[in-house]
C-alpha cells in the first residue's frame, strides 16, 4: 500500500522533448527516471566544467581561427542553456521543499547597486 503521506513532486527534467519543449516528471523523487536525471545533470555540469576549461585555453592562447571561435560559442550556448536547466530544476525542487529561493518576477535575474554601473 503506497505511503499517504509521501511528497510528490513536479520536476523539471535535464532534457527536451522532441519538439524542444520541457519534460516534467511527477512522483516522489526517488524512482529511476529521477535518477537517471541526477545522473545526467551531474553530467552536464561537469561537460560545462571541461568546456569552461577549454574555453580558457583556447581563448589564453590568441591563436584561435574564426571558426574556432564560433565552434567555442556553439558549445558554451548549449552547456550554459543545459546548466540554466539544472539551476531551474534544482530551484524549483528547493521550493517545493520549502527552502527559501529569491524571487524573480520579473525574469532579469539579481540586480547590482546602482553603483557598481558609475
Amino acid at each position: 500500500m503506497p505511503n499517504a503521506t509521501a511528497r510528490v513532486f513536479v520536476r523539471l527534467l535535464p532534457w527536451t522533448g522532441p519538439d524542444g519543449k520541457p519534460c516534467f516528471l511527477v512522483g516522489d523523487g526517488a524512482g529511476y527516471v529521477s535518477r537517471i536525471a541526477d545522473q545526467m545533470e551531474e553530467e552536464q555540469l561537469s561537460s560545462a566544467d571541461d568546456l569552461i576549461d577549454e574555453a580558457r585555453q583556447l581563448l589564453a592562447d590568441r591563436t584561435w581561427t574564426p571558426g574556432e571561435l564560433h565552434l567555442l560559442a556553439v558549445e558554451l550556448t548549449a552547456s550554459l542553456a543545459d546548466v540554466r536547466r539544472v539551476a531551474e530544476s534544482r530551484g524549483g525542487r528547493l521550493a517545493a521543499l520549502g527552502h527559501d529561493v529569491p524571487d524573480d518576477a520579473d525574469g532579469e535575474g539579481p540586480r547590482l547597486p546602482a553603483e557598481a554601473f558609475g
